[in-house]
C-alpha cells in the first residue's frame, strides 16, 4: 500500500514513521508512506516569502489554505498513479471507525490531505476529495495528528505488519464490542490475582469468558456500541445474553 500525506508540517510526522509498528511496516516495505510539504508548492508573495493561506472571502476569523498549492500536489500525484481515495481530514467529516479502516486497508493508493488553520478552500473539497474523515468530536491544531491516527489504524491491518495475522482481528471494535480485560505474568500482583478461568487451560471456556467480559464492558461504557451490536447480531447471541444460560 502507498499513502501520500499532504500537509504543512511534515516534520510532525517524521518520528511517527520511523518507530514502532509503522516504522517496521515502512522498513519491511509493507507500506510506502510519502510526505508532501505544501510549502514546496507555495505561491510567491513578495521578496523571500511564500504563501499557502489567505483571509476568507466574506470576512471572519482565521485563515484558509489556498487551493493552488494543494491542487498542484494532487495533480502531480494523480499524473503518476491512480488513487482509490483522496481523504480530507477535517473536524466536520464522517467519524473514522474500525469498519472504515478495514475498508481502506484493502486499497492500494491513498492520499491524506491535512487541514490547518480554519480549513481549506471548499473548491478543493468539491473537485478532488472523495471522502472526509474526523477522528472525533473535538478540534486539534491540524490534520497531521489525525493523519497519524488514520495511517496507524490502516497499516496495522495490512498482511505481515503485526506478524500474528489474527492479532488485529481481535482488537476492540472489530466485532462492535470493546476488548475484554487481558492479563500476563505474574499470577498475583499487589493482592490482585489473574482470574482462575484464564489458568484452567479450557480454551472454549476462556473464549466464552472473554466474550461475556467484552459484552459487559461494552454495555457499561459504550451503550451506543452495545445497541449497535445487539441490532447487527439480530439475536444470534441471545443465549449468551441470558444470565440464566449455562454452557
Amino acid at each position: 500500500m502507498r499513502i501520500d500525506i499532504i500537509c504543512l508540517f511534515p516534520r510532525i510526522l517524521m518520528p511517527f514513521l520511523e518507530e514502532g509498528v509503522i516504522g517496521r511496516a515502512v522498513k519491511n516495505q509493507n507500506a510506502h508512506i510519502v510526505l508532501h510539504d505544501l510549502f514546496d508548492d507555495a505561491l510567491p508573495s513578495g521578496r523571500h516569502k511564500r504563501q499557502v493561506d489567505d483571509y476568507p472571502y466574506g470576512g471572519g476569523a482565521g485563515m484558509i489554505l489556498r487551493p493552488e498549492p494543494i491542487a498542484a500536489v494532487i495533480d502531480r500525484l494523480q499524473s503518476e498513479r491512480t488513487y482509490d481515495e483522496i481523504i480530507y481530514l477535517t473536524a466536520d467529516g464522517q467519524t473514522f471507525t474500525q469498519s472504515i479502516a478495514n475498508e481502506l486497508s484493502l486499497h492500494q493508493n491513498l492520499i491524506l490531505l491535512c487541514g490547518r488553520y480554519k480549513g481549506i478552500d471548499q473548491r478543493i473539497r468539491d473537485i478532488y476529495v472523495t471522502r472526509e474523515l474526523s477522528i472525533g468530536d473535538y478540534v486539534i491544531s491540524g490534520g497531521e495528528l489525525a493523519a497519524a491516527v488514520v495511517v496507524d489504524t490502516i497499516v496495522r491491518l495490512l498482511p505481515g505488519v503485526l506478524g500474528n495475522e489474527s492479532a488485529a482481528l481481535m482488537d476492540s471494535f472489530q466485532d462492535a464490542l470493546l476488548d475484554p480485560p487481558w492479563y500476563t505474568r505474574p499470577v498475583e500482583f499487589r493482592g490482585h490475582r489473574v482470574p482462575d478461568i484464564l489458568l484452567c487451560g479450557d480454551h472454549k471456556a476462556i473464549e466464552q469468558w472473554r466474550f461475556q467480559q467484552a459484552m459487559e464492558k461494552t454495555r457499561k461504557r459504550r451503550p451506543d456500541l452495545w445497541e449497535k451490536w445487539q441490532t447487527t447480531t439480530k439475536g444470534f447471541h441471545q443465549k449468551s445474553l441470558n444470565p440464566n444460560h449455562h454452557a
